[in-house]
């Protein structure tokens, strides 16, 4: 009776102190995102194996058109589950339907052609603006309920795609992302209520996974890799959020030669204008293991409004930065009530960076550049190794159009443990309202 009893506080007091969760704005954190049950395909609908419906355990031949077949003939029928089986299987672009799901069985991989005319031009999202791009691998537009799920890999095939593009900037410094053609892994556009869980993602050509105007994204236990030796793959950015409202990553794997968890939603003069843009929210990165990546979780370079992110119970290693800020003098940005906490890591870069970013700066005929805000900034409980721990550039209002008009305020720091070669002194100055608690750098408590 005693032990009864005990259990049942303490399961009360679990429940309690989830119950008193709450995003950096005080708002609860909504149940939903502690509910992380795995995938149970049998509850999805009939299931077909696609090597039942004339797709060859070949992996010599791409298949596309073969395993689209498969996926309509789910949807026709109402529905099922699009089975991958042990094997390897190329394809082109596939669209997935309402009520179909993807699965795929241990040691089976899909795998991406690495010729760019299996990716048909489609409209879609790139880089902060809607229009015509090449399709993704696996696409998902307007779904409710869709599910990625198994054991085995989606494989992007990208190391063709990788040395076209460095050859081309060999050939022209000036090649951008949208000067070479290649497709993204996974593009899953308005759609909700969505959960990708258990699989590889690996070697995309371009942007990894990519998220548009979602809600409710779950990502779980996946492992997202793409090499930073010894072919760069260029802009394989593992999580690309894009306008999304309440997305989970957790206990993920993620290690690319990009941007690891980077939020987007639009770019230019006007862009909190335009209806294809949108806010970032409740966006909450947790349980992760990082290898290497330029930065752990980035706010931009296409980015409007973010708000309530939060980056927590991490390990880093190798990453060139672990907070990025970049503003963008020719958009307006703001970027409030961000937390990052219980991070452990070594050979990190940058603790905090923030500088303007003026990468393609455009400001499509208007006369002045944008006012961007980062407020509500917190980062404690934090012990790591890095090169600069404060390497934050101080806005340069020089009354053109061309100044970088950002404004960083109400900025904590807190239980910090950091060893770091440059950069040592924050400079609160340069950031009305800056809280410093328990920093200690290189063995010497500053505040």
């Amino acid at each position: 009776m005693k032990l009864a009893l005990v259990l049942l506080v303490a399961i009360l007091l679990h429940v309690h102190a989830f119950a008193q969760e709450t995003f950096p704005d005080g708002t609860p954190i909504p149940d939903w995102f502690r509910q992380n049950s795995p995938t149970d395909i049998h509850k999805l609908g009939k299931s077909y194996r696609i090597t039942d419906y004339s797709v060859k355990n070949d992996s010599t031949i791409i298949q596309t058109q073969r395993i689209q077949a498969v996926i309509d003939k789910a949807a026709a029928a109402g529905g099922g589950v699009v089975v991958i089986p042990k094997g390897t299987f190329m394809s082109g672009a596939l669209f997935f339907k309402q009520g179909t799901h993807l699965y795929l069985e241990e040691g089976a991989k899909l795998k991406g052609s690495d010729d760019i005319s299996d990716f048909p031009l489609v409209m879609t999202r790139m880089e902060g603006q809607t229009l015509k791009y090449f399709a993704a691998l696996v696409n998902a537009d307007g779904l409710d309920g869709f599910t990625i799920s198994g054991k085995g890999t989606i494989d992007g095939n990208g190391l063709r795609y990788w040395k076209s593009f460095w050859l081309r900037r060999q050939f022209n410094p000036n090649c951008t992302n949208m000067d070479e053609m290649r497709p993204r892994l996974l593009y899953v556009s308005n759609s909700k209520n969505v959960q990708v869980s258990g699989v590889a993602c690996v070697n995309s050509p371009f942007w990894t996974t990519h998220w548009y105007k979602c809600e409710n994204v779950k990502l779980l236990n996946l492992h997202i890799y793409s090499p930073k030796a010894p072919v760069r793959a260029p802009s394989t950015d593992a999580v690309d959020i894009d306008g999304c409202k309440n997305f989970l990553i957790k206990n993920c794997y993620l290690s690319v030669n990009d941007d690891a968890v980077a939020l987007k939603g639009g770019k230019g003069p006007l862009a909190d204008k335009d209806p294809n843009n949108g806010s970032n929210e409740n966006i909450i990165i947790e349980d992760c293991i990082y290898g290497f990546c330029h930065g752990v979780l980035t706010l931009g370079s296409e980015s409007i409004h973010d708000r309530n992110i939060i980056l927590r119970r991490l390990k880093v290693n190798n990453a060139e930065r672990l907070l990025w800020l970049k503003m963008r003098p020719d958009t307006p940005q703001d970027y409030e009530y961000v937390l990052v906490e219980d991070i452990e890591g070594s050979d990190i870069g940058n603790f905090l960076f923030v500088r303007p970013w003026t990468q393609f700066f455009d400001l499509k005929g208007e006369k002045a550049s944008r006012d961007s805000y980062s407020r509500n900034i917190t980062m404690r409980n934090i012990k790591l190794d890095c090169d600069n721990f404060f390497n934050v550039g101080v806005a340069e209002n020089r009354g053109n159009a061309n100044a970088f008009n950002y404004k960083l305020s109400d900025f904590t720091f807190e239980n910090l443990t950091i060893k770091a070669k440059n950069n040592l002194k924050i400079d609160t100055s340069i950031i009305p309202n800056f809280k410093l608690k328990n920093v200690t750098v290189n063995g010497e408590k500053l505040y």
